[in-house]
């Protein structure tokens, strides 16, 4: 791992992000749990949670994009390298860069149409169907992690670059294995 103050800085930053995932996560899942113990005990007088689908939507979509940013740092992607492990290191580490590279250029794609798509909610003051809620603000919450995301792809390709261009270049591996 990257121990210098950028290294730690965009760790950090992946990892906040990823447990704040976490914890909304956990209570979309209270949520759930909560809400169909009401609709299961209607009978009894309880009721499911007004709004449920709703939150759950949106939390979903914030967790999603929180979990991007450390997903991508500790280099969590589904890799298939049958024919890769037996190419050089030297050729393994330029692919890698490419493939930062192009998840680098999706990140700020998708980011940049999140946050066109949250400009056009804020716009048309659209709101949530139960809760009334204006869904901006979802939007507003999984750009967060989206822009994070952005910062920690940046990264990813400043750490690829350095070590493809590096006199002995290692074999990319999760972080995670550190």
């Amino acid at each position: 791992m990257d121990e210098s103050p950028l290294g730690r800085f965009v760790s950090a930053l992946a990892r906040t992000s990823a447990i704040a995932g976490g914890v909304v996560l956990c209570v979309v899942t209270i949520t759930t749990v909560f809400s169909i113990i009401g609709r299961a005990l209607i009978p009894l007088g309880l009721s499911p949670i007004q709004g449920d689908y709703e939150l759950v939507e949106a939390g979903m979509a914030f967790a999603i994009f929180a979990f991007l940013p450390w997903c991508q740092f500790t280099r969590g992607h589904a890799i298939v390298a049958v024919v890769t492990d037996k190419l050089p290191v030297r050729f393994n580490a330029y692919t890698e860069l490419v493939m930062e590279f192009l998840t680098l250029i999706l990140a700020v794609f998708l980011t940049w149409r999140h946050w066109v798509g949250m400009i056009d909610k804020f716009g048309y003051g659209e709101t949530s169907f139960i809760l009334r809620y204006p869904l901006w603000w979802a939007y507003a919450a999984g750009l967060i992690g989206a822009t994070i995301w952005v910062v920690v792809c940046i990264y990813c390709v400043i750490r690829a670059a350095r070590n493809a261009t590096s006199r002995a270049p290692v074999m990319p591996e999760s972080e995670m294995a550190e």
